[in-house]
């Protein structure tokens, strides 16, 4: 998929291939038990859903492969630093506008805190970013199982501090999703299993 998208954007068949695999090196690491490719996989689901109603679609399947390409618990601005590089990788190629890049930067920004902007685009991939909170309670606590591997590095009594904190913020959204298609789908569920989740790190 990412070789096809880039074909319209370069002629150099062995650019793209190691872009790709800078892409998959990254996201297959071994230290990344949610943030991988199957993450990618079921975000591009979620959109493809709702293609018709995107508006750069080529420029939001950037941001998706490049919104996780640098993560790092250890650091905050995992989300700057991976809207930094899809602004390198996309100046390097060729038809593709300073406003649409700069489109790109933002849509990765925004993953960062979720909030609503005026660019749909970017509501219709931070909704697709955090579909996963409105899954099945048995999809749901795989997720929660694998995030918490990816910080393994910290004790519980931190590590339920701190993901506690941030359950807390989202449920105090007046709402998790900004698109009534992702609303609809999956706002209910998704506030059932943050509630659910926040009963079990108190225990």
């Amino acid at each position: 998929m990412f070789l096809n998208l880039c074909e319209s954007y370069t002629d150099d068949f062995l650019k793209t291939t190691s872009l790709w695999n800078e892409i998959e090196k990254e996201h297959t690491k071994p230290n990344r038990y949610y943030h991988n490719i199957s993450h990618l996989v079921h975000i591009y689901q979620q959109l493809l859903s709702i293609k018709p109603e995107i508006i750069d679609w080529d420029i939001l399947l950037f941001s998706l492969f490049y919104h996780d390409f640098i993560y790092n618990i250890l650091k905050k601005n995992n989300e700057e630093a991976s809207a930094d590089k899809a602004v390198q990788v996309l100046n390097n190629l060729q038809h593709i506008s300073k406003e649409r890049i700069d489109n790109c930067h933002q849509i990765i920004l925004a993953t960062k805190n979720h909030q609503i902007n005026t660019n749909s685009d970017v509501n219709y991939f931070t909704d697709a970013d955090l579909s996963i909170l409105g899954a099945s309670w048995q999809t749901y606590t795989t997720y929660i199982n694998n995030i918490r591997k990816e910080y393994k590095l910290y004790p519980d009594f931190l590590y339920n501090k701190g993901r506690k904190q941030v359950l807390r913020q989202l449920l105090a959204m007046p709402q998790l999703y900004k698109t009534p298609h992702f609303k609809k789908q999956y706002e209910l569920q998704a506030r059932q299993n943050i509630t659910a989740e926040i009963k079990l790190l108190e225990n």
